[in-house]
């Protein structure tokens, strides 16, 4: 296997903007397939003005989802220009991908059904908001609304505080992901049938896995889960606790970690407390805990306790910001912060390696119609 571009030799149109298409087409760029970005006149992906870190006039964000991209400028309300982009799909295309507002690739020709009715090996990725059937399936949406519809936010933050939506586009992106998984599952499908065939996702879809195991607790037993703050549900201690200089995550949430834990902080009786003699009891009065292990944490600053858990054996992280995050030792070893080849650009790679190669970012994010030329040859 080629272990930095396993994908070479695939062509993949993105009729896609914003972030969870260009994500995912991002992921089968990075391993190296031949991403075509199809974009608007004059604009191009909204994503392009999107963002608070900037190179220049580029957004960071269009950046992180767009590196090593072609990017192609149709006019989708001309139906000439459409005619052109459904003839190359069905010529040379192997998989697009999709997130126009619901209707309009059908509109325009370019939905699944004539596609597919024209080309029977091609993929074809549907990524809408709310899914492909269903009384909402028409409807646009976005990441925020999502994390709202679906629960998130009621896990999300501290209970009586406002609704706080996750820090990153994590909807947006799990779609991404999940369009990447389809692709690559009806690619194998492809190389034993001869057929490709069409592949839906949707925001809601992802959001609602991210919510698993909170509907499947549901189902259990009725309960309807809370927001907790730093701590996993169900598990203490397991959560952000105050040292004498920022906040350190403590995770000891089985009952031999604990008990080291106990001993640790000086009070070995705490294991053999009925109140905290096993998970479920330590959950229940994880208030009346968690205050006894603060009063201790905060008596030392966190490089202390980090060196005494370390020994010990008890997992524990502080909490960081992405600058220091990115300087680690660790993440320096691991190689996933990249430079394109001109310098210019820094991001973070895939999270995957194959054979210990990691896939390299060559190349940053097209200007807008750059590859015009070259693939269409009107200039």
């Amino acid at each position: 296997m080629n272990t930095e571009t396993p994908l070479a030799g695939i062509r993949v149109v993105e009729l896609g903007s914003s972030v969870a298409v260009p994500y995912a087409t991002w992921i089968l760029a990075t391993l190296g397939a031949d991403v075509v970005k199809i974009e608007r006149p004059e604009t191009g992906d909204d994503c392009r003005s999107w963002g608070t870190g900037w190179y220049g006039d580029v957004s960071a964000l269009f950046v992180a989802l767009n590196a090593g991209k072609h990017s192609v400028v149709v006019d989708l309300k001309d139906s000439e220009q459409c005619a052109v982009l459904r003839r190359y799909i069905v010529e040379k295309a192997d998989v697009v991908v999709q997130n126009l507002r619901p209707g309009v690739a059908d509109r325009i020709g370019l939905g699944a059904d004539e596609l597919l009715g024209e080309s029977e090996r091609l993929i074809y990725v549907n990524s809408g908001a709310y899914g492909a059937k269903g009384p909402l399936s028409k409807k646009p949406g976005y990441d925020p609304l999502m994390q709202a519809f679906c629960g998130l936010m009621n896990v999300t933050g501290e209970e009586g505080r406002p609704p706080v939506r996750v820090g990153t586009s994590i909807i947006d992106m799990g779609t991404g992901m999940w369009c990447a998984m389809g692709v690559l599952a009806a690619l194998r499908n492809l190389e034993r049938t001869g057929k490709g065939g069409r592949v839906d996702t949707s925001l809601y879809e992802t959001a609602l896995a991210w919510m698993n195991y909170h509907a499947t607790g549901f189902f259990g037993d009725g309960s309807v889960p809370e927001r907790f703050g730093s701590s996993g549900p169900g598990m203490a201690p397991y959560q952000a606790y105050s040292c004498a200089d920022g906040y350190l995550i403590i995770a000891a949430p089985n009952d031999r970690m604990f008990a080291r834990l106990s001993a640790l902080l000086g009070y070995s009786e705490w294991a053999g407390d009925p109140r905290f003699v096993d998970n479920r009891k330590r959950w229940a009065n994880r208030a009346e805990l968690n205050t006894l292990i603060e009063a201790v944490t905060r008596t030392k600053p966190i490089s202390d306790w980090r060196a005494m858990f370390d020994e010990a054996g008890i997992p524990s992280a502080p909490l960081q910001g992405i600058d220091e995050a990115v300087a680690l030792p660790q993440t320096e070893a691991l190689g996933i912060v990249q430079q394109t080849d001109d310098g210019r650009y820094k991001t973070i790679g895939l999270p995957l390696s194959f054979d210990g190669v990691r896939p390299k970012q060559h190349h940053g994010p097209p200007e807008l119609g750059a590859h015009n030329a070259e693939i269409f040859g009107d200039g």
